[in-house]
């Protein structure tokens, strides 16, 4: 019987600085939720760390999904800061339905961040 299930990701702050760099600003809006860009770029430039480490929770958290033939639904799965600043997993949408699919029930994340990356590691039990 499986207990739970842990994903990992890393993300080069280069990759972030280029895609930035790249696409004008796409980025930010695809990948990233409304309250995600606030959190990301609140009135300066784009904090490269805080990006890279939202997308590195975004992959690990998919990766939870045991789901290799769906497309990572970005705006589905938001990092947020939660009670105390700890980072917060919401779903929304199929990232949702892909969780339910799973048997994912509460999902925990751990985000690092120094030059040159970031690491995020997901962990879900069983409901």
């Amino acid at each position: 019987m499986e207990s739970g299930r842990v994903g990992v990701d890393l993300v080069p702050f280069a990759r972030v600085r280029e895609m930035l760099a790249r696409d004008d600003g796409l980025l930010m809006t695809r990948m990233l939720t409304e309250a995600e860009r606030a959190l990301c770029s609140p009135g300066r430039s784009p904090d490269i760390a805080g990006i890279a480490g939202r997308l590195a929770a975004k992959e690990a958290v998919f990766k939870l999904f045991h789901s290799s033939r769906e497309t990572l639904p970005w705006q589905g799965i938001e990092v947020l800061k939660g009670p105390g600043g700890w980072p917060e997993v919401r779903l929304s949408g199929r990232a949702a339905e892909l969780a339910e699919a799973a048997l994912i029930g509460r999902i925990e994340i751990s985000i690092a961040h120094d030059e040159p990356c970031a690491i995020a590691v997901a962990c879900a039990a069983r409901p």
